[in-house]
């Protein structure tokens, strides 16, 4: 491929159009190699025009069709000059490998599926980014999918996932239905169940103990002087985490000689403007409340807006504190109290698993994050 530059601080417009002339003549000279005249449109759909093959690319490259293949893959035994040149040509006349033929060949895509209750947060967002940039010097790449906190929609995801035979499949939590169970435990890639560690791992897992956050929690406010506590958790009891954190935050109550002065469990989702309205409602009800508990930390920035709303001073009127330490936090007026569960570093962790196991007799991994509770100045 010719390179075009000036040595000069200044290239000319005549230059540039010379330039352009010769990157164009090169690549139409590419493309009618094999019939496709420049500006083609070039579909799978013969009516449309010609269907690019992987032997059309091979022959452009110079070199043998299973090369070609080879170094589209990434295969270690195919040289770096090889593999450049392969797909710079495929990139320039627009070649998109078929991933389905090389399914049926290897048993298995470049795929590593990601299944998660929620993108409405920043929550499993942070997981993803932690998944992609441990596969980001790969061939492998994330595929999602979105089961709204709803276990026959996640069977019917893993079925779609498996389906198409990826490398490996990370899924959020423990609790699945058994359908859904049966598949992950018969499937011949390695599967990855994260943020929780509180159950029966299928064979690898990622997570903190959201019982011991609960317990950490109860612990931290106890200590802070509180004794009427109130707690507010959304997709409940769908959210099977919140549920544990939930248990684990009563029990430590219970063992202190505390009882949980008022609650407000809600079926929708976690938001800002849901948090300032169970609040609302909770304080309206139990106006002796000291401390709120909060599933997530968008609920406890909901709550600290209406307390601002109502002139209430934070934690004089009223304590507060959340879970996840989302970034959200950090652009507050006063920092709030949280919890952190290591998103980032439970995807960094599960990619790095996935790539570790693709051997059938890898042995199972449990890694357990310990939660890190942080009081800000909301307690």
């Amino acid at each position: 491929m010719q390179i075009c530059a000036s040595g000069s601080a200044t290239v000319s417009a005549i230059d540039t159009v010379e330039c352009d002339k010769n990157q164009e003549a090169e690549l139409t000279s590419r493309k009618s190699a094999f019939g496709l005249a420049l500006g083609d449109v070039v579909s799978d759909d013969p009516a449309m025009g010609k269907k690019l093959l992987l032997k059309d690319i091979a022959k452009l490259a110079g070199v043998s069709e299973m090369t070609a293949s080879r170094a589209m893959r990434g295969a270690q035994d195919v040289s770096e000059t090889t593999r450049q040149k392969v797909e710079q040509i495929a990139r320039e006349v627009g070649y998109v490998p078929n991933r389905i033929a090389g399914a049926l060949a290897s048993k298995k895509v470049n795929l590593v599926g990601v299944v998660v209750p929620s993108l409405n947060s920043s929550v499993f967002p942070e997981v993803l980014s932690g998944i992609s940039s441990t596969l980001k010097t790969t061939a492998l790449k994330p595929v999602i999918g979105v089961t709204g906190y709803d276990l026959q929609e996640e069977e019917e995801v893993i079925r779609e996932m498996l389906s198409w035979r990826p490398t490996g499949v990370v899924i959020a939590g423990l609790e699945h239905n058994d359908a859904a169970r049966k598949m992950l435990s018969n499937a011949d890639c390695p599967i990855v169940e994260v943020m929780d560690v509180d159950g029966d791992p299928i064979k690898h897992c990622v997570g903190i103990s959201h019982l011991e956050a609960g317990r950490k929690m109860a612990r931290t406010i106890l200590k802070a002087g509180y004794a009427k506590i109130g707690f507010v958790g959304t997709k409940m009891p769908q959210d099977f985490r919140a549920e544990k954190r939930l248990q684990g935050f009563e029990l430590e109550l219970k063992e202190a000689g505390v009882s949980l002065f008022d609650q407000e469990l809600y079926s929708g989702v976690s938001s800002i403007k849901t948090g300032n309205k169970l609040t609302e409602m909770l304080t309206q009800r139990s106006p002796e409340l000291e401390c709120i508990y909060f599933s997530s930390d968008v609920l406890s920035i909901g709550a600290y807006m209406y307390c601002l709303s109502k002139g209430l001073s934070v934690p004089g009127d009223l304590a507060i504190a959340g879970f996840n330490n989302l970034n959200l936090l950090k652009g507050l007026p006063k920092p709030l109290a949280t919890t952190d569960a290591h998103r980032f570093e439970i995807g960094q962790k599960a990619a790095e698993i996935i790539m570790a196991s693709q051997a059938p007799d890898s042995p199972s991994q449990v890694m357990k994050l310990e939660p890190v509770v942080t009081t800000g100045q909301s307690l």
